[in-house]
């Protein structure tokens, strides 16, 4: 007999059920976090626990089981190399439902679906910045024309004005003209 066995139905038959909550299960292992309703929050909650417990145990009758409870092998392989070492020392509790307020539309209880260990942040890439290239026409042009010690003169007489001309602009405007006061330098 199985009494004191029933669990929600969701509103929906057997095999739509079970594939919405393999599903929000996949969802939760790709994105570490749902949002959905609460009712299906805590289904879900209870069948993610269960496919670590199973995920723990790490053997090729594991990685099938899971396989064959979330149809999908990728998701079966971030489960035992992801997110099961995170929960070796612990018995359960795996997955957290947080409350966050009713839905606009049908008045649902919404709900926060989240595994209880942290993870990292996917490190962001750095921009690589180029390379400014030298200008070899230019160059030619002025070796040709002007002497080497008239084009080391012309670069030092412009090095300072474009210091001149960015210092200015740091000191424009409202703040510059209030650290020129409170200074003294008013001209």
């Amino acid at each position: 007999m199985r009494h004191q066995r029933r669990r929600r139905t969701l509103g929906v038959v057997t095999a739509h059920r079970t594939a919405k909550l393999r599903n929000l299960v996949r969802a939760l292992v790709l994105k570490k976090r749902i949002e959905t309703t609460h009712a299906k929050a805590k289904e879900t909650s209870a069948l993610a626990d269960k496919m670590v417990t199973i995920a723990k145990r790490e053997g090729l009758h594991a990685r099938r089981l899971l396989i064959s409870k979330v149809r999908d092998p990728e998701i079966a392989r971030i489960l035992i190399t992801q997110i099961a070492p995170l929960f070796k020392g612990r018995e359960g509790g795996y997955t957290r439902v947080l409350r966050l307020g009713y839905r606009a539309g049908d008045g649902a209880q919404m709900a926060l679906l989240e595994w209880t260990a942290v993870f990292e942040a996917p490190a962001k890439k750095a921009k690589k910045k180029k390379a400014a290239k030298p200008d070899e026409k230019t160059d030619e042009k002025t070796s040709v024309k002007e002497s080497p010690k008239a084009t080391a003169a012309k670069k030092e007489s412009e090095t300072p004005k474009q210091d001149e001309k960015k210092d200015s602009e740091k000191k424009g405007g409202f703040l510059g003209k209030l650290r020129k006061f409170l200074k003294g330098d008013e001209n």
